[in-house]
């Protein structure tokens, strides 16, 4: 038996095919691969062939940011770090920083020639600098893939340059892959957005061409090669909305671009997003029994946004489906209810999130339990 607790503020963090039929139907795309999706709620507004393993090319690199971006925000390795340039970065083919054998190099630097120019020289001296060798950085990748949930992505290099074994993974990994760079690492997020960086007197400018034409993009990569096709992720933000989107295997530059940008302005136009509560925000505030105090505050876990056509927020409704005598110990964390939405004219439940105690309550004691053994058996008789 539950009791049953009506929110007046809404949310939908995920739609019905129904729902998303709301909104006008998606581009036609060029592009044989692709995803768009919204950052904070991590719904997708549009996808073709997102789960279908390709080739990334340079698109690995974001990966090989993530594990640096680890290792710096844990304090292992600093920003004025220098590195000494092997023989093997150096001789990396590809798009490259010109960095030069022998010499040491400040960590910054390198992290700008591999997000800017996209070096390959750059990536593995990175990769040797955080794990010794590219092949012991490589074991990283991918256990660090494991943890984010990348499950159809295998790593063999740093750089995504072809490979007797080549890296492959798919677009909706790669944008899950972005989300959890841009959440996890706002502090260098930053890098992704400089159109050119120069050194050893070469000045190159980041091949992210959307950055020079849309001032609200502000990353992420692109790549290219032969088996992989022209690539790019992009990242937007136009008021509190961000979207990312994945173009994998484009025939030509202009056509990734074109491509990406199509994709957010679709999401941008069409769709909206919306913080509707925060974590540990205090939904709901119950009786307890038998413990050392009576109140427990309920709510969820983490922040909750919803993304839905415009125009469709008015429709929805929120519940709050209590459990009934809730008795202590409680745990902090523990569910003691659900949320469940609804638009208003339907009976269908679009999504259910458990509420959690946000608190602990102990066992009280015996005059409490006695106390409220008795109240307990006329409450039940109600």
């Amino acid at each position: 038996m539950k009791i049953l607790r009506i929110l007046l503020l809404i949310s939908l963090p995920i739609l019905t095919q129904a729902q998303v039929d709301l909104a006008p139907t998606p581009p036609k795309l060029s592009a044989p691969a692709y995803i768009l999706q919204d950052f904070y709620s991590g719904k997708v507004l549009m996808k073709k062939n997102a789960d279908q393993r390709l080739e990334p090319a340079s698109l690995t690199k974001l990966m090989t940011a993530y594990l640096v971006f680890k290792k710096l925000q844990a304090g292992k390795i600093k920003l004025t770090d220098t590195v000494l340039i092997s023989e093997k970065a150096w001789r990396m083919q590809g798009s490259k920083m010109y960095i030069e054998v022998g010499k040491r190099v400040p960590l910054e630097l390198l992290i700008k020639g591999m997000i800017v120019q996209s070096g390959n020289d750059a990536s593995v001296a990175l990769a040797e600098f955080v794990a010794g060798t590219e092949d012991a950085f490589v074991a990283l990748m991918n256990q660090e893939a494991q943890r984010l949930g990348l499950t159809n992505s295998h790593f063999t290099n740093c750089t995504g340059l072809p490979n007797e074994q080549p890296t492959i993974t798919t677009p909706h990994d790669l944008v899950r892959l972005a989300r959890a760079l841009i959440r996890d690492f706002p502090e260098y997020y930053h890098w992704y957005s400089v159109l050119e960086f120069t050194y050893n007197n070469i000045k190159q400018q980041n091949r992210n061409g959307l950055l020079w034409r849309d001032p609200t993009v502000d990353g992420m990569k692109t790549g290219y090669t032969r088996a992989a096709g022209y690539c790019l992720i992009a990242s937007a933000k136009r008021g509190k909305m961000r979207l990312i989107s994945v173009v994998v295997g484009a025939e030509t530059k202009k056509k990734r671009h074109s491509d990406s940008e199509e994709m957010l302005n679709y999401g941008f136009q069409f769709f909206e997003t919306h913080l509707l509560y925060k974590g540990h925000q205090v939904l709901d505030t119950e009786r307890v029994w038998q413990g050392n105090e009576e109140e427990l505050q309920l709510g969820l876990e983490n922040p909750l946004y919803l993304t839905l056509p415009k125009g469709q927020y008015k429709n929805l409704k929120a519940k709050l489906y209590i459990d009934k005598h809730i008795m202590a110990p409680v745990v902090a964390g523990e569910t003691y209810g659900t949320l469940k939405i609804r638009f208003a004219d339907k009976e269908d439940v679009i999504l259910e999130r458990p509420l959690v105690a946000l608190s602990s309550i102990e066992e009280g004691n015996l005059w409490n339990r006695l106390k409220d053994s008795i109240l307990l058996f006329f409450v039940k008789q109600l």
